[in-house]
């Protein structure tokens, strides 16, 4: 069984207190990791403020080395895979998916590495200024500390620390304890990409532990964190005036317009609604369809979520692995009991599998109050409602505390774009669901989604600090 050690001050440290890392399909543990100490956590913020001041590099350089990861990502495919197979339960076709991805990323954050610039501003313009000149430069913030969650590991690692990195900053990586060995093979990745030792620091702890000594530490100047909008909240609280990026919950809608190719749409709701167990912020959770559609919508979407294969996600036939842990399998079931009791119908599934998994879910005839349509359901559930006006299904999607993404179906021109202004997302995908994101477009949320956004250029902004400089001609 292979142990994973923290990466503290350039080295990689071993503790006497160890954590087992579960397979989440057998339930056996697969690794070990360390557990950070107190003194451990304060030593890597040291050691990070350290590499900070004494060892910049340039933009070229930090291209160079985000570059050299993207190649490592691809020659470790397969092992990358693997573990997240292992750790996190995902089919092995959507495992290779997540680590193709992260290459992909990898590459272009290292291209926006070479072109962060600031701008001209025409201070000449005011009335006794007319020989001043004055433009904007744009500065690493410093130590970056990245917190991520279990459904991604290795894209939203990525997604946090190569941007920071490209930025021209240090970081501080507390993956979760549930799924981490993809942030230590991250690590590793980056190490061997030729990124200096003390520019990155792995802790691994219980997040009660571990990520409280890390709020508490005055000397980290951004906290970029995934995770639930409970979370996020207690991390604003916790950090003060510093500065953070939050990508929080989400119970993402759709809706399917009578004129959209009503097959298509049902299938990709379906399909994008059981990916990776629903376990994903943009899982489409609600569906608004149009009434004259609502019966073509539901035939396609239940035979789609009746044809998924439940298993063994290192089976390239399995095509819907098991949740992250029991616990979460008991709370879908009570969900989906109290939704039905207070009216909903099943349309499909309803029931687990065993102790690791719960069918593919459809249910219909929802109120808005119920839990399963008002809250974040991150499992594999997906509610369907029918509507008659397309300004009542837009209110509908803005009737909730969260705003991350939605997704629109409709040939209609004039409806998508008014859908696009009113809805109150982050992000609006027209004939798509909302379970659409590529690296390098601008994704954060609204309202309780949280707020800053990650990819590329945009996460790079975030994590950089705006100087204006004036010169007096």
């Amino acid at each position: 069984m292979k142990h994973y050690k923290l990466h503290i001050e350039g080295n990689w440290v071993d503790t006497d207190t160890k954590f087992e890392v579960l397979d989440k399909y057998s339930g056996e543990p697969f690794a070990t990791i360390a557990q950070a100490s107190h003194d451990q956590v304060q030593a890597a913020v040291r050691s990070a403020r350290k590499s900070f001041a004494t060892t910049r590099l340039t933009p070229y350089q930090r291209y160079e080395i985000l570059r050299n990861a993207a190649d490592i990502v691809r020659k470790r495919r397969d092992e990358l895979a693997e573990t997240l197979v292992k750790e996190v339960g995902k089919p092995v076709k959507e495992a290779l998916g997540e680590v193709n991805g992260v290459a992909s990323n990898l590459e272009n954050i290292a291209e926006e590495a070479k072109r962060i610039t600031g701008e001209m501003v025409p201070v000449d313009s005011n009335p006794g200024s007319e020989n001043r000149m004055s433009f904007t430069l744009r500065s690493p913030v410093g130590v970056v500390c990245a917190i991520t969650p279990f459904n991604y590991p290795l894209s939203l690692s990525t997604s946090k620390v190569a941007p920071a990195l490209a930025a021209g900053n240090t970081v501080v990586l507390k993956p979760t304890q549930q799924t981490p060995v993809s942030g230590c093979q991250l690590v590793e990745v980056l190490l061997e990409a030729g990124l200096p030792a003390g520019h990155i620091q792995l802790l691994l702890g219980p997040g009660s532990k571990v990520g409280e000594w890390l709020l508490r530490n005055p000397d980290i100047n951004f906290y970029s964190l995934t995770g639930s909008a409970e979370v996020g909240e207690h991390i604003t609280r916790s950090i003060g005036l510093r500065r953070c990026a939050m990508e929080l919950g989400s119970n993402a809608a759709v809706i399917v317009h009578k004129d959209a190719d009503v097959k298509k749409a049902a299938a990709a709701c379906a399909t994008r609604g059981f990916y990776n167990s629903g376990q994903v912020c943009i899982s489409v959770q609600r569906v608004l369809v149009h009434e004259d559609v609502y019966s073509e919508f539901m035939t396609e979407a239940k035979a789609v979520a009746e044809s998924l294969v439940l298993g063994d996600p290192s089976d390239p036939k399995t095509t819907m692995g098991p949740m992250i842990g029991e616990s979460e399998v008991e709370r879908i079931a009570e969900w989906v009991v109290e939704a039905v009791d207070e009216g909903a119908v099943v349309v499909t599934g309803g029931e687990a599998k065993g102790t690791r998994f719960y069918l593919p879910t459809i249910l219909g005839n929802l109120m808005p109050n119920m839990k399963v349509w008002s809250q974040e359901v991150f499992g594999p559930l997906l509610m369907v409602n029918s509507y008659r006006d397309f300004d009542e299904a837009i209110r509908a999607v803005n009737d909730s505390i969260y705003g991350l993404q939605a997704g629109v179906y409709t040939r209609d021109l004039s409806l998508a774009i008014r859908a696009a202004r009113e809805i109150e997302c982050g992000g609006v995908i027209i004939n798509d669901t909302a379970y659409y994101k590529v690296g390098n477009m601008p994704y954060g949320g609204v309202k309780q989604s949280g707020f800053g956004r990650e990819g590329g250029k945009y996460a790079i902004k975030e994590m950089t600090e705006e100087k204006t400089v004036v010169l007096n001609l």
